[in-house]
C-alpha cells in the first residue's frame, strides 16, 4: 500500500509532523513582528508562510475555514485549493495568526493554528458569531448545555468535577456584549479569566485545566474559530456546543449558500469535526499552554502541540531550529 492509499483509510501519521512544520513556519513569521503594533502585517506574513508550507504537502486540500470568503481574502480564503494535488482529499481549517491584536501588542496566547480532516468532515461555517460552551475531557456527555443558564452549567460542572463552585474558573472574551454573562458567572462564586482576544486558545485551555487553570469556556466568538476549537476538542475528548448567530436575513442567506438549512441548530463537537482529525498549534507569544517563539543568535526555538483524534494522542514538540534559512 502506498502512502496516498494509507492516508485515505484515515489520516496518515506522516501528516502529524508535516502539520507541525506548517504551524512552525507561520508562528516564526508572525513572531518577527510581535509587539510592532501592525496587526495586518503580522497576519499577512503568517498567511504567506503557512500557504507556502501547505503547498508542499502531498494532499488535495480545500480550505473550509480560512482567512475569509474569496472576495475578502487574497490567500487562504474559504474554498481555496492547497497542497501538491497528488495526495488524498482533505478539509483544512486554519488561522495562521490566531490573535492578531495579541501579537501586535505582544500579549499572551497568540497562536498559529491548523486542523486537517478527511474530506467532508469539517463544518463549512460562515464568518459570523457563534454562541459557544466548552469543557475538557473526562466528563459524561451532557454535563453542560448551551441552553442552560450559566449558574446551572457552573454548578453541574463543579459537581461532576467534585469541587466547590469557588474552584471553577470560566474563560470569557472581554467584550461589552458579555456584561450580563460575566455578572451571572461571578454571582455563582466561580472565578473568571477574561481574555482580550484569541478564543481558539481560550477553548483549548479547557483541555488541560491543571495546567491552564481554565475549566469552562463561555460566550460568543467567531464561528470559524469555533470549528478550529472543536477540532482540538475532538482530539482530546472534550465537549463543545455551538449555535450560529444568524440574526439578519443577509446572514441567513450566506449560511444557506454554505449548506446550513437550520439557523437554530446546536452543533456539537462531532458535528463540527468528524472522522479522523489532526490539529496543531504553535505558540507565537508566550501563553498558558505554549511558549512563544524564541530567537537566539544561532537558532530559533518553537513550542507546538499536535493532536490526533483517532488515537487521542497529545504531543508537545519543543524544537530548536539551527537551519535558519528554512524560515
Amino acid at each position: 500500500m502506498n502512502v496516498a492509499q494509507n492516508i485515505v483509510a484515515g489520516l496518515d501519521r506522516i501528516l502529524t509532523m508535516e502539520l507541525v512544520r506548517v504551524t512552525e513556519r507561520a508562528a516564526v513569521a508572525a513572531a518577527r513582528l510581535r509587539g510592532r503594533g501592525d496587526e495586518k502585517a503580522a497576519d499577512q506574513v503568517a498567511v504567506d508562510a503557512m500557504r507556502q508550507e501547505l503547498n508542499r504537502l502531498a494532499i488535495k486540500g480545500t480550505v473550509v475555514i480560512g482567512e475569509g470568503e474569496r472576495d475578502e481574502a487574497p490567500m487562504l480564503y474559504i474554498g481555496e485549493e492547497v497542497g501538491s494535488g497528488k495526495g488524498p482529499a482533505v478539509d483544512i481549517a486554519l488561522d495562521p495568526l490566531e490573535g492578531t491584536t495579541i501579537c501586535a501588542k505582544n500579549l499572551p496566547n497568540a497562536l498559529a493554528v491548523i486542523a486537517i480532516a478527511e474530506k467532508g468532515s469539517l463544518l463549512f461555517a460562515p464568518d459570523v458569531y457563534m454562541d459557544k460552551i466548552a469543557i475538557g475531557p473526562g466528563y459524561a456527555d451532557g454535563v453542560v448545555d448551551i441552553d442552560a443558564s450559566p449558574a446551572e452549567n457552573i454548578a453541574s460542572l463543579a459537581k461532576a468535577k467534585g469541587v466547590p463552585i469557588s474552584e471553577i474558573t470560566a474563560c470569557i472574551l472581554d467584550r461589552p456584549r458579555h456584561g450580563k454573562l460575566i455578572e451571572a458567572v461571578r454571582a455563582t462564586g466561580a472565578a473568571i479569566r477574561l481574555i482580550g482576544d484569541g478564543d481558539v486558545a481560550g477553548v483549548i485551555h479547557t483541555t488541560d485545566p491543571d495546567e491552564t487553570g481554565i475549566d469552562i469556556y463561555l460566550g460568543t466568538g467567531g464561528a470559524p474559530e469555533g470549528v478550529l476549537a472543536a477540532a482540538a476538542l475532538r482530539c482530546t475528548g472534550g465537549q463543545m456546543q455551538g449555535r450560529l448567530i444568524l440574526d439578519t436575513p443577509e446572514k441567513v442567506a450566506r449560511a444557506a449558500k454554505m449548506g446550513i438549512s437550520d439557523p437554530k441548530r446546536v452543533y456539537r463537537t462531532q458535528d463540527m469535526a468528524r472522522g479522523d482529525v489532526l490539529f496543531a498549534a504553535t505558540g507565537v507569544t508566550d501563553g498558558n499552554m505554549l511558549a512563544g517563539v524564541k530567537f537566539g543568535r544561532n537558532s530559533i526555538t518553537t513550542h507546538t502541540i499536535v493532536l490526533r483524534s483517532s488515537s487521542r494522542t497529545v504531543r508537545e514538540i519543543k524544537a530548536r531550529h539551527q537551519d535558519l534559512e528554512k524560515f
